[in-house]
C-alpha cells in the first residue's frame, strides 16, 4: 500500500513538473494542461484538507475538477481571462482545436469523460429541463407559488423520490445520511441516477431523456460536435 501511494504522488508531481516546465517552453497552456491531466492517475486526493474525487463512480473522468487543481498549481503563468471560461464553464479559447482533447488526454481518458459528460453533465442538464417544465405547467395551472420542484422533476425522471433515490444511493455507497450533501457527492449521485436510467428505463424514454438533456446543455454551452455524434 505504501509504495502504490508513493507511486501515485510520484506521478502526481511528474503532471504538476510537466505543466510548469510546458507552459515556460511557451507551449499553449490548453496543450500543456491536458498533457498534464494525461499523465495523472489518482483517482481522488485530499489537498488543502478538502478531498477531491476526480473518478467519479470508478468509471467517469471529472477533468474539470482536476483542471482546477493543476491549474491552482500554475495560475501565476496562465492568464485569467482565457482560465476563467474553462474552470467555469468548460470552455478553452476560440483558437483551440477540439479534436486535440480526445488526441491528447488518450483514449482510456476520453472514454472516461465521455462517462462524466453523459452520466454527470447530461443529467444535470436533464434535471434542469425537465424542472423547468414542471414549473411552467405548476404556473399555467396557477399553483405559481410552488418555487420548490425537485419532488415531481425525479418522479418524472426516475419514477421515485428525491428523498428515497438519495437514501437509497448512501445505503449503496455506505454513506450515512446527512442534511447536506457536498458537491462531490451531488456528481456521484448524479452519475448513479444515470446508472440507474440507464437499467430501468425502456429505450424509446432514455434516448428522449438523454436528448432532452443533451439539448439543453448545448443551449447553455457549446457540446463539440465529436460529442453530439454519440447521441
Amino acid at each position: 500500500m505504501g509504495e502504490c501511494n508513493t507511486n501515485t504522488e510520484a506521478a502526481e508531481a511528474e503532471a504538476i513538473s510537466h505543466l510548469r516546465e510546458r507552459l515556460e517552453e511557451g507551449e499553449s497552456w490548453p496543450i500543456a494542461l491536458l498533457e498534464s491531466m494525461a499523465l495523472w492517475t489518482a483517482p481522488e486526493e485530499t489537498y488543502l484538507e478538502t478531498k477531491l474525487v476526480y473518478l467519479i463512480g470508478s468509471e467517469a473522468f471529472d477533468w474539470l475538477a482536476l483542471a482546477n487543481r493543476l491549474c491552482f498549481e500554475v495560475r501565476d503563468l496562465i492568464p485569467s481571462e482565457e482560465l476563467e471560461p474553462l474552470l467555469f464553464a468548460g470552455r478553452f479559447p476560440s483558437d483551440f482545436n477540439e479534436a486535440e482533447f480526445k488526441r491528447i488526454l488518450g483514449s482510456d481518458k476520453y472514454s472516461a469523460y465521455l462517462n462524466y459528460f453523459y452520466g454527470v453533465e447530461v443529467e444535470m442538464a436533464l434535471q434542469n429541463a425537465v424542472e423547468e417544465e414542471v414549473g411552467k405547467q405548476f404556473y399555467a395551472s396557477g399553483r405559481q407559488y410552488a418555487a420548490d420542484h425537485t419532488e415531481a422533476t425525479f418522479q418524472r425522471i426516475y419514477r421515485s423520490s428525491y428523498v428515497d433515490l438519495l437514501s437509497a444511493f448512501r445505503d449503496d455507497q455506505g454513506v450515512p445520511n446527512r442534511p447536506v450533501a457536498t458537491l462531490t457527492e451531488l456528481k456521484e449521485f448524479t452519475y448513479w441516477l444515470f446508472r440507474r436510467r440507464l437499467r430501468v428505463s425502456d429505450k424509446a424514454k432514455l434516448a428522449s431523456d438523454t436528448q432532452k438533456g443533451i439539448s439543453a446543455l448545448d443551449s447553455a454551452i457549446h457540446v463539440p460536435e465529436e460529442i453530439g455524434a454519440f447521441a
